[in-house]
């Protein structure tokens, strides 16, 4: 602990005196540290500063609390980076469904049932205490899905049915609501929360809450835990495979009840980027769920990982940055191949087990990317691009109808990056609606929600959307 006090404040320290600065990385191993090379393919080296970083912070010997290795880490994991991998997972929870993987997980297809458990015991006073409302059966399932790198991983969700009986024409529509989780550790996700009650300040949903509004409405509803079981939080493509492949699971669980069933998918800010991903992915990740899927809605969507980045090094949301790098790590392990001595302290500390209540509280910390990095210019390096071409989703068409909000006033987000999707996505074909409010990031989500929730109501009751292609450019 000592000496991740004496990490924190040098770093913060020097970044604020001098800037940018990143160093040479080196993984631990559990009781001794092991050297580590930058990724392969990065020009640049440590300047000075950086150099001088990681000769007077030694690399540390112990991770605390330790986390067990999943059984599906990534197959082009380097030797090296092994113990470093394993010290910056988020701790198991001790629940086995959401701790273990099966050995055979490979045979499974993605969306088939691995476990499920009857969780209405404990989602019944959690639902009503964090939504006012009432529900009359909650399952947490456990299913096959896919990672970013395409290898077999599993995923867990919620399924849960409202009080009063679907006596409407056809099957029981579905809404699925992508919470913005914004955590690190896996006892923060709403399928965990559901079934042991709060043990950890964490609050997923947003006020009103979609939640709320399906139970009302009679509509089933789906919760998926779409960060994946390695918490790796803004990756799109573990969220919308999650995503995804939580229908599949609750049309394999139920085919009676939901074969036949309606499909429409809703996020905003960090559940935003599961709703998009899902929607852009579908065709060729679950192309059999085209018929069922009837639309996606998100808002306050991060589309430009490299100007987000770049925008706010160093500023007071860096720490909030420098933790989606952390959460992208667990994915992409090239990324921890240029972490220094600091930022592996950082990294396999408690912070590593953060939950959504305690990300804004790292904002006080400017702390620039490179400061916790091995090379200069870290943002600009070819590792940089290749994540930031990973993680992007531009180019691609959706394969549902979509419904895009935003603030015009979010200071993180300009209102550009929602109007490009809009105009892409229409020149592709997409029916598209786009609803620019009035607001800020979080203001914007309540100054669209009757609105947002209108148009999910028509998706699931199989009303055909015409999107605002046509419309004025620039109008809203």
């Amino acid at each position: 602990m000592k000496h991740l006090l004496t990490a924190a404040t040098m770093v913060l320290g020097l970044s604020i005196t001098m800037g940018q600065i990143p160093a040479r990385a080196e993984a631990d191993a559990p009781e001794s540290s092991v050297s580590v090379a930058p990724s392969v393919g990065v020009q640049e080296g440590p300047n000075p500063l950086q150099q001088w970083i990681d000769s007077h912070l030694p690399a540390p010997t112990k991770m605390l609390p330790r986390a067990s290795r999943p059984l599906a880490a990534p197959s082009d994991l380097p030797q090296e980076l092994i113990a470093l991998w394993n010290g910056v997972q988020s701790a198991p929870t001790g629940d086995p469904l959401f701790d273990t993987w099966p050995a055979d997980l490979a045979r499974y297809a993605p969306g088939d049932i691995l476990e499920w458990r009857d969780v209405t015991a404990s989602a019944k006073p959690t639902m009503l205490l964090l939504n006012l409302t009432s529900i009359s059966r909650a399952t947490l399932l456990k299913f096959r899905t896919t990672n970013s790198a395409g290898e077999p991983s599993i995923g867990t969700a919620t399924l849960v049915l409202p009080l009063k009986a679907w006596t409407e024409p056809g099957s029981q529509p579905v809404l699925v609501n992508a919470q913005a989780i914004n955590a690190l550790n896996k006892r923060c996700t709403p399928g965990y929360v559901l079934s042991h009650g709060m043990e950890v300040p964490t609050g997923n949903d947003f006020t009103p809450s979609p939640t709320a509004w399906a139970i009302e409405h009679g509509y089933a509803l789906i919760i998926p835990d779409h960060e994946g079981p390695l918490m790796a939080y803004s990756e799109p493509a573990v969220a919308g495979h999650n995503l995804l492949d939580s229908i599949r699971a609750v049309r394999n669980f139920a085919p009676d009840q939901f074969g036949e069933s309606r499909f429409a998918s809703t996020g905003y800010s960090g559940g935003a980027v599961a709703s998009h991903a899902a929607a852009m992915l579908v065709q060729e990740y679950a192309p059999e769920l085209l018929p069922y899927f009837a639309g996606a809605s998100f808002g306050g969507l991060v589309t430009d990982y490299r100007r987000f980045a770049h925008a706010f090094d160093g500023s007071y949301i860096s720490a909030f940055l420098l933790t989606t790098v952390l959460a992208l790590g667990r994915e992409h392990p090239e990324i921890l191949g240029l972490m220094n001595h600091a930022a592996q302290w950082v990294a396999t500390s408690p912070v590593k087990d953060i939950c959504s209540g305690s990300f804004g509280a790292l904002g006080i910390m400017p702390i620039p990317v490179d400061t916790m990095a091995t090379i200069d210019k870290s943002l600009d390096s070819e590792s940089a691009e290749a994540i930031f071409q990973h993680l992007s989703m531009n180019g691609r068409k959706s394969g549902v109808p979509l419904f895009i909000y935003h603030g015009i006033n979010d200071p993180w987000i300009p209102v550009p990056e929602a109007e490009q999707l809009w105009r892409e996505q229409c020149a592709l074909g997409v029916a598209a609606t786009k609803n620019i409010v009035g607001g800020e990031h979080l203001a914007a989500y309540v100054s669209s929600y009757g609105t947002t929730m209108d148009w999910l109501d028509q998706r699931l009751r199989g009303v055909p959307a015409t999107g605002t292609c046509g419309a004025t450019p620039g109008g809203r």
